[in-house]
């Protein structure tokens, strides 16, 4: 398809040298654009082809970067991203590429990167306020946000915060398709619904244009100049009471959201009213692309690699998923245990707990993006005679930190958390990868937390975890298909299972979760060097296992390995015990820096990170022997360490 007209598009300004036309047959461009190039890449295709015309509208409108725009999660701004200059997708999501999120380094435009839902409305209040405080009053403020976000607690805060002053330009557009991941739950989901099927908006959607038609001057001026609480538009075409009537905030909508002409009318209406609007858009998420609308599950949200014609997935099978065997385990458990029931924060088909729901329906709450409410309520629920079981993205938990806190845990509620993405996520950057939960989440007392390196061990923890009536649990894996089983050759009296038993004991080393792989592989190239390495996955890492102690206190050396944050992580934990307990063997605490790491594979940036097993056995190396090995740093394919002849490595063999 020539994409002659987006070619043309270098920055939003040229935008507005466009017919109506012409904007539509972009529109068409655009979404050919993402088909093919998402298709290719992966990535967040559906929401991006729902919100095409509404993108447009607003860098018609709107003065980028001048006017910030704010998306809330910006998981949908690729359209955004092409109409401000950045053409090139073909290394979308992958390191040296586009971020598949709004990122400051990439261009002026983009304002927010968190990507984590419901924060749009409070970044646009702060900003609009500054704004408004140091004289920039000719500036806008442009927040868009879905109506899944409209379930999490902050935006309502913040449109709390935004009606208690009116003297600011603040627009924030509500993009409404009935959809977060999944089908938008809830009473203000059943609300907005209402609104999308009521025949006076069916009549509308047909032919938005003549709402701005309907407003005519009279209407313009009431909504210039009222400043009392209204009902807003919307009460006008349904019965239902104005769903923001009591806020003292403008309501205009609902507005087809793919009808360009419309959007920029109603835009510039809300541009021109000086104090804060709501624009409420219906738009529909994967539109233009059969396959993502005919997709029941999320009108293909997030794909990987896809056939662009059929949607088909592309790409060898990967092996059976770290959520899927969650899903197949926690429905098993729920079979045996009328008490285990499931909590969601609208996630319910990423997180694996739909095979559940579709066993036990009455045994699942979605409580929507409210990951705080979610562990709240489950301590509620754990009052009630229940054991909640709540999987959350990793990332996400950083949310809920106090409920767990003082909600769960001070109240001895038996909760078991799993979570899932755990560790280092990859292409979705630095606010979706989940390396923070380790060292947040065992400042919390009496919490127990398990991190499975093979599907066997995540049947087993899962199982341990629920069986706790009188703490919070938690049960943590990372992204994508699960490694071969790694079999003990031993299992010591409190869990802690023993991968590698050598005859002479050098160093030892804990490998937390997945990476126990990585340790077993460094200990193999330490042993070819005449190192003796012990190697244990401590199943639960948090408390700390007694055996641990002991082991350390027979080691010269102590090396921990996690794909969390170094810094207060599980090895400092560790460290921290044996020095209470006396033992003086040193620790090597390796993990992920603290550092905002960005998109990349999960490899690269566990090289980067120093954590795979040539570099290890590297430094171990270098430690033990008192030499330097050059290996280059993190390779896969560097060549077996070798030591000096007159290092003597004879005499470190058993």
């Amino acid at each position: 398809m020539d994409m002659s007209l987006l070619s043309d598009v270098t920055r939003p300004s040229d935008l507005r040298t466009l017919t109506t036309a012409q904007l539509e047959e972009l529109a068409g461009e655009i979404r050919a654009f993402l088909i093919e190039n998402v298709a290719r890449t992966g990535g967040h295709l559906g929401p991006n082809l729902g919100v095409v015309e509404l993108t447009i509208a607003l860098h018609r409108v709107f003065d980028s970067p001048n006017d910030p725009i704010v998306f809330d999660t910006g998981h949908q701004s690729y359209v955004h991203k092409l109409l401000t200059g950045r053409q090139d997708f073909a290394a979308l999501r992958s390191r040296g590429g586009l971020a598949g999120y709004p990122q400051r380094a990439e261009s002026e435009h983009d304002i927010v990167e968190s990507s984590h839902a419901s924060s749009s409305l409070s970044w646009a209040d702060g900003i609009s306020r500054a704004f408004a405080q140091t004289g920039r009053r000719d500036r806008h403020v442009v927040a868009v946000v879905g109506d899944g976000a409209l379930t999490g607690g902050m935006t309502w805060e913040a449109l709390n915060n935004i009606s208690d002053d009116n003297d600011r330009n603040l627009v924030i557009v509500v993009n409404d398709n009935g959809r977060s991941y999944a089908p938008t739950i809830g009473g203000m989901a059943r609300y907005l619904n209402r609104v999308r099927t009521a025949d006076a908006y069916q009549s509308l959607h047909r032919g938005s244009r003549n709402l701005i038609t309907r407003l005519g001057p009279a209407a313009r001026a009431f909504y210039r100049g009222v400043r009392g609480g209204t009902r807003g538009f919307l009460s006008r075409f349904t019965n239902n009471e104005a769903l923001y009537s009591n806020l003292d905030i403008k309501y205009l909508g609902p507005i087809d959201g793919h009808d360009i002409r419309a959007l920029t009318e109603t835009l510039e209406l809300a541009k021109n009213y000086g104090a804060p609007v709501i624009v409420h858009t219906i738009t529909e998420k994967g539109r233009g692309y059969q396959p993502a609308v005919d997709d029941e599950a999320d009108q293909f949200h997030a794909v990987g690699r896809i056939d662009p014609v059929t949607g088909a997935t592309l790409g060898a099978d990967a092996g059976t998923a770290w959520t899927d065997v969650f899903a197949e385990e926690l429905t098993r458990i729920g079979a045996e245990r009328p008490d285990v029931i499931a909590v969601t924060a609208a996630m319910l088909r990423p997180t694996g707990l739909l095979p559940f729901a579709q066993r036990f329906p009455d045994r699942v709450y979605d409580v929507g993006i409210a990951e705080q409410h979610a562990a709240a309520s489950a301590a509620g629920l754990a009052y009630g005679g229940l054991h909640p079981v709540v999987a959350i993205y990793a990332t996400f938990m950083n949310r809920a930190f106090d409920q767990v806190l003082m909600d769960v845990a001070l109240h001895r509620a038996g909760v078991t958390f799993v979570l899932d993405r755990a560790g280092v996520t990859g292409p979705d950057g630095p606010s979706h990868h989940g390396i923070w939960d380790l060292a947040m989440l065992q400042l919390v007392p009496r919490i127990r937390i398990a991190a499975p390196r093979d599907a066997a061990r995540l049947r087993e923890e899962l199982a341990e975890a629920v069986a706790v009536p009188d703490a919070p649990t938690v049960l943590r894996y990372p992204k994508g298909a699960v490694g071969k089983e790694l079999p003990a050759v031993a299992r010591l009296d409190d869990g802690v299972d023993v991968l590698v038993k050598p005859q002479a004991a050098d160093v030892l080393i804990i490998g937390i979760g997945p990476m126990a792989h990585t340790a077993v592989e460094v200990a193999e190239r330490l042993s070819a060097q005449g190192i003796g390495a012990t190697v244990v996955d401590p199943r639960w890492v948090v408390p700390v296992a007694g055996s641990l102690v002991e082991l350390a206190a027979a080691h010269r050396l102590v090396i921990t390995i996690e794909d969390g944050i170094r810094v207060g992580g599980i090895g400092t934990r560790i460290r921290q015990v044996l020095r209470e307990n006396g033992v003086d063997t040193a620790v090597d605490e390796l993990g992920v820096p603290d550092e905002f790491i960005d998109h990349a594979s999960r490899d690269q940036i566990l090289v980067d990170a120093g954590l795979t097993a040539a570099k290890i056995a590297q430094d171990v190396v270098a430690q033990v022997l008192g030499t330097r090995i050059p290996v280059a740093r993190g390779s896969k394919d560097a060549a077996d360490l070798r030591v000096p002849d007159d290092e003597g490595v004879g005499s470190h063999k058993a």
